[in-house]
């Protein structure tokens, strides 16, 4: 069927109105509206069903978006976002539940948070602006509502149309300064590794939030503005947009993050970890950035581990227990964060960050006092501290980590950053002036050497996402899929932060299964499939349009595959 005149969309309406709901799959098709196309991809089948998958399409000429905004993948991103956000607040002005029954009267579109994420809700291209969008279907007592149909595509879709996806009807300058913060970031991220950085907080910046839930930042008054300790932190980047900017660039290596309880340690790690994405302007965090392959790490009791080298941090187990492809369906504190270092490394992890209120007491530090009560041979925990510095000189992989309870990671720390009402310091000199003066006598457990990070291979057959003879790949939240008659808790990957990226992991497993032929590794799986999104698109997942996903990186898409209970693997070499 090709494209039809909306002319037969208001017939169809009126010849199904007070019909059984299911004669709405009668409207599929698409339609020309003269300055765009309506495309109904799906009908939903009753009204209190997902609701039906919309796009219209503006031709790119007509939009009168000028060239600039895409003559990159950075600020193509934040183009789309910024529609996306747009077009969502004109769905909030005529969205309504008076329609009837379910979700009868719904207009939505997938809703962006304090991030600028690539998302399969708005694309732009050379050729024209899509906006692909939800619209739940009116009825009363299941009976199609032809009339509030034809409202609802004929009067107020033009409206949040032509209000969001053409150029004239929006505030230019509030876009360009949407492209040029997230431009710059993206610059700021850049310039990273070749400064041999790990992450960089401009001055001015607001880090604290609302609230544990609320992501918005904290009213300016009276949050503390970020202001970079002087001399071995402070630095100045050049960006295309803003220019000369000073702030505090962290160094490779390893860094503490010290200072009394709620002076801002947690808050800083907080930005830290995701500085790997891009904030919307007014954030406060729009030039707080961090290598893109950095990964939060916590202990995570009770999840699944498979065939993971956890050798370097745990040996000698209790009836000779396997370290070096150490399985379990039910992970230790301890166990799940050694799992979670190595298996971040695996995928390509440069970057670590840990917050010890987060962690394993015991695999952070086994001190002194504890060393002469228990013998290293009766201990297989070989404590964090003993291998961070070996971390770094032997494998590149830096770690910023918060510490207020122990000053034994002074001996270790390259760098210490004290957190002062919000502020930081540099105690670089004055940590190592302790650790030389008052020795904590403890010995150091972690050999001569890392040790090694084995490269596992998955295996295809262990990946099933049927269900009750239907394929299932959902995102229950942002934190948790469903994939076939499976659950997989990613409680712990704390730096998935929007329900649109899991519901797109969950794809993308699936998705992965077509790159595990038996001899790929699993970073090249997870790097193929990034690789793919990021040629074709999200679209690339799945086998028909939707709009409610949104981009995550290769570690994500690792990590989800690892916390697998199906997951079965095969050592490499």
């Amino acid at each position: 069927m090709g494209i039809i005149a909306q002319e037969a969309l208001s017939s169809a309406l009126a010849r199904i109105d007070g019909k059984g709901y299911k004669a709405y799959k009668d409207i599929k098709g698409e339609y020309d509206f003269d300055d765009y196309r309506l495309i109904i991809d799906h009908v939903q089948g009753d009204p209190f069903a997902a609701p039906s998958r919309i796009r219209v399409r503006v031709d790119r000429h007509k939009s009168g978006f000028a060239d600039d905004t895409t003559q990159n993948r950075s600020r193509t991103i934040a183009t789309a976002d910024y529609l996306t956000r747009e077009f969502h607040a004109r769905c909030r002005q005529f969205s309504r539940g008076n329609r009837g029954i379910g979700k009868s009267g719904l207009i939505t579109i997938d809703r962006p948070g304090q991030q600028i994420l690539n998302r399969s809700a708005m694309i732009i291209n050379d050729r024209y602006v899509e906006a692909r969008f939800f619209m739940g279907l009116p009825a009363f007592g299941r009976k199609i509502s032809g009339r509030d149909a034809g409202e609802m595509f004929f009067s107020e879709l033009p409206q949040i149309a032509h209000g969001a996806l053409y150029s004239a009807n929006l505030d230019t300058a509030a876009l360009y300064r949407h492209i040029r913060c997230a431009e710059d970031a993206d610059a700021a991220r850049n310039q990273l590794k070749p400064k041999g950085l790990v992450a960089f907080v401009a001055d001015g910046s607001l880090l604290p939030r609302k609230s544990g839930i609320d992501d918005r930042p904290m009213d300016r008054n009276p949050a503390v503005l970020f202001d970079a300790p002087e001399a071995a932190f402070r630095l100045a980047l050049e960006l295309p947009n803003a220019g000369r900017i000073e702030g505090m660039g962290i160094p490779e290596g390893v860094t503490l993050i010290v200072g009394g309880g709620y002076h801002g340690k947690s808050t800083l790690l907080d930005a830290l970890e995701l500085g790997i994405y891009n904030h919307v302007p007014g954030d406060g965090r729009e030039l707080a950035v961090s290598l893109a392959t950095g990964v939060k790490i916590r202990a995570s009791d009770g999840r699944n581990i498979e065939k993971t080298d956890i050798s370097p941090f745990i040996n000698n187990l209790p009836f000779q227990k396997e370290t070096t492809a150490f399985s379990t369906e039910n992970a230790s504190g301890s166990t799940s964060q050694a799992a979670g270092i190595i298996e971040a490394i695996e995928a390509g992890a440069d970057l670590l960050l840990l917050d010890e209120d987060t962690s394993a007491t015991n695999f952070m530090i086994r001190d002194h006092r504890m060393q002469q009560l228990v013998a290293k041979d009766r201990e297989p925990i070989t404590p964090f501290i003993d291998k961070v510095r070996m971390l770094y000189t032997e494998k590149g992989v830096s770690t910023i980590l918060v510490m207020g309870g122990s000053g034994d990671y002074f001996s270790v720390a390259d760098h210490v950053i004290c957190m002062t009402d919000y502020l930081p310091s540099d105690v670089t000199g004055k940590a190592r002036s302790i650790a030389a003066s008052d020795p904590s006598n403890r010995k150091a457990e972690g050999g001569d050497a890392f040790g090694e990070i084995s490269e596992r291979i998955p295996l295809a057959d262990s990946f099933n996402p049927m269900r009750g003879g239907k394929q299932k790949l959902a995102a229950r939240d942002t934190r948790q899929i469903q994939f076939g008659n499976t659950d997989i808790d990613l409680s712990d990957m704390e730096q998935l932060i929007d329900t649109s990226q899991t519901r797109a992991v969950a794809h993308a497993i699936y998705y992965a299964t077509a790159y595990m032929n038996g001899n790929s590794i699993l970073r090249e799986v997870v790097q193929r499939v990034v690789s793919d999104i990021e040629a074709k698109g999200l679209d690339v997942l799945t086998p028909y349009i939707v709009g409610d996903l949104a981009e995550f990186r290769a570690i994500e898409l690792a990590g989800a595959i690892n916390r697998m209970r199906t997951l079965r693997v095969e050592r490499n070499g």
